[in-house]
């Protein structure tokens, strides 16, 4: 099936979760809503006055600060903007278009992705330009990213890194008729992909050589979250930086701007830096991708937003860096024991590969705000619906109080959500979000 050309190209009805009728809708199956009939569309949601401490929807429930997410977006524009770095935020850590189009509203430069499913949903909602982080393989994946490329105005790039899948995708692509855009990624040795030595590096080239009619080389790329010591993440940083002024010398580019690309959430800083301090020119364009920045956490994210604001001159001239957005609230469902209490969310509700979430906030039903809950307040275990909170012996906790937690790991939250709540400074419900995971 061929999709239409122009601003509303889309991919086939039967690739999107769609209501009755094709409109994409909220059903009230799934979580963290308030039961209602058929679908409704967030705008719809949005116009019914919901209110969370009115308790106007079931828990446990995934919510968003409004004015703490647009703190974060504002953040990060600000901060690229000073290195002149252009954004383009991984979406796989939210998989959500709102969310996208939060990020292109704050001057994003696009959106990235690791799979063609996520550069799809992109695509189906409204995203014209996606850099997919990741190597394109598979026929059928090559297939749907043809699809995307009849939309004239669809700007898209994948990464490049042997000549076996510049060969698959150079005869794919020359069947189409169609012109590929890739980023050659550069990698170490025992990280993930990317080239490894000049040997590889040579057999890419020629490669790309021979497939210029359908493969357009526009940068290079790198990811360096798969290293842990700064040294080692600088010496890679350089090392793509001398690959690119050696590339650019032999014109082994396409005449567009070069781009040169990296950082995830944690090293952003160390990107910008040394890539701006290489002067490459007007012509190449930095291009940085962290992603957890939009909602933040107190985990893994906050040490590194820790260490940046500490090290980095203009972090610290930004003042007070990101704040956590994103927060479960659930309900005390038992008190078995003095010093326990049983939580209604679990491992289908929360990340728990880099920490356990951390009670944030503690309110009854009725009461006019909710208040900090003590540091004393430790999650111990979770199990798949039921967390364990241990507390005082003589605390005030009841069954039916809510708690809200923070959270560490954005990624691994938010793929457990299909709808989250975005709320006001009155926990007033502003906006759904949506995500596709």
């Amino acid at each position: 099936m061929r999709i239409a050309r122009g601003k509303e190209a889309r991919l086939p009805k039967e690739s999107i979760d769609a209501a009755p009728g094709g409109a994409s809708a909220i059903t009230a199956l799934n979580k963290g809503l308030r039961w209602f009939e058929g679908y409704r569309s967030a705008e719809e949601i949005r116009h019914e006055g919901w209110n969370l401490l009115r308790e106007d929807v079931s828990l446990p429930a995934a919510v968003l600060d409004e004015e703490k997410l647009e703190h974060n977006l504002d953040w990060m524009r600000r901060f690229a903007e000073a290195y002149g770095a252009r954004l383009a935020p991984h979406g796989k850590t939210t998989m959500s278009p709102q969310l996208f189009a939060r990020q292109l509203a704050h001057g994003a430069w696009g959106i990235t992705v690791a799979t063609t499913q996520q550069a799809a949903v992109a695509f189906q909602h409204g995203v014209r330009r996606v850099l997919m982080a990741n190597q394109l393989v598979g026929r059928e994946n090559m297939r749907t990213v043809s699809k995307m490329l009849e939309a004239p105005e669809f700007d898209y790039y994948c990464l490049v890194d042997s000549a076996d899948q510049i060969n698959q995708l150079g005869a794919f692509y020359a069947e189409q008729h169609q012109r590929l855009q890739v980023l050659l990624e550069l990698g170490v040795m025992g990280g993930r992909c990317g080239i490894r030595d000049e040997k590889q590096m040579q057999a890419a080239m020629a490669a790309l050589a021979h497939w210029q009619r359908s493969i357009v080389l526009r940068g290079i790329e790198m990811y360096e979250g798969v290293l842990d010591d700064e040294g080692a993440i600088r010496a890679l940083l350089e090392r793509a930086v001398s690959a690119t002024r050696t590339m650019m010398a032999e014109k082994r580019f396409h005449d567009a701007a070069v781009l040169i690309s990296g950082a995830g959430s944690a090293w952003y800083d160390v990107v910008a830096e040394v890539f701006s301090s290489a002067e490459m020119g007007s012509q190449v364009e930095m291009i940085l991708r962290p992603g957890c920045y939009v909602t933040h956490d107190v985990g893994a994210y906050s040490r590194a937003q820790a260490r940046i604001l500490e090290k980095n001159p203009i972090a610290r001239r930004l003042h007070s860096g990101f704040v956590p957005a994103l927060r479960i609230w659930a309900y005390v469902q038992s008190r078995p024991e003095a010093k326990k209490a049983i939580i209604t969310m679990g491992k289908r509700d929360v990340a728990f590969d880099a920490g356990l979430p951390v009670a944030a906030l503690h309110y009854r039903p009725g009461e006019a705000q909710p208040h900090a809950a003590p540091p004393r307040w430790l999650v111990t275990k979770i199990m798949d619906q039921h967390a364990f909170l241990e507390i005082g012996v003589d605390d005030d906790l009841r069954v039916g109080d809510m708690l809200a937690f923070d959270i560490s790991h954005p990624c691994l939250t938010f793929d457990k959500w299909r709808t989250i709540l975005i709320v006001n400074a009155k926990y007033d419900i502003v906006d759904i979000a949506e995500t596709w995971f």
